[in-house]
């Protein structure tokens, strides 16, 4: 058999993707970064707002999500203020917002399994 020559190949923000998918999963996949833009989705939230959601998470983790997302255009960071107590908001783009069909459909597939598990 031989190996079928990939013609998907995409180019974006420097780095190369087989497929699409594999694009959107670098951009929202792993274990977190979905579950802020979940959170992000209804509005702005502080850092401490966004920990208190996701207990689980440590800051230093959260920490880098939320800079991984904001490198990749999904999420903005605004500093209000210049000396303590500064406030840090953390809310979705435009680029954000276009995720969140994705994320409401994930959800009504995660409820979907739930209620296949009680039956």
């Amino acid at each position: 058999m031989e190996p079928i020559e990939n013609k998907c190949e995409i180019k974006m923000n420097g780095k190369i993707y087989p497929c699409h998918i594999s694009m959107a999963m670098d951009l929202v996949g792993g274990k977190w970064k979905s579950v802020i833009l979940y959170y992000l989705k209804d509005g702005a939230k502080r850092f401490n707002e966004i920990k208190q959601l996701m207990p689980t998470i440590t800051e230093m983790t959260l920490s880098l999500q939320l800079k991984q997302l904001e490198q990749s255009g999904l999420v903005s960071r605004t500093v209000y203020g210049e000396k303590a107590p500064i406030k840090v908001v953390y809310e979705m783009t435009d680029l954000g917002h276009s995720f969140k069909p994705v994320l409401e459909s994930l959800s009504v597939w995660a409820h979907g399994m739930l209620n296949e598990d009680l039956d």
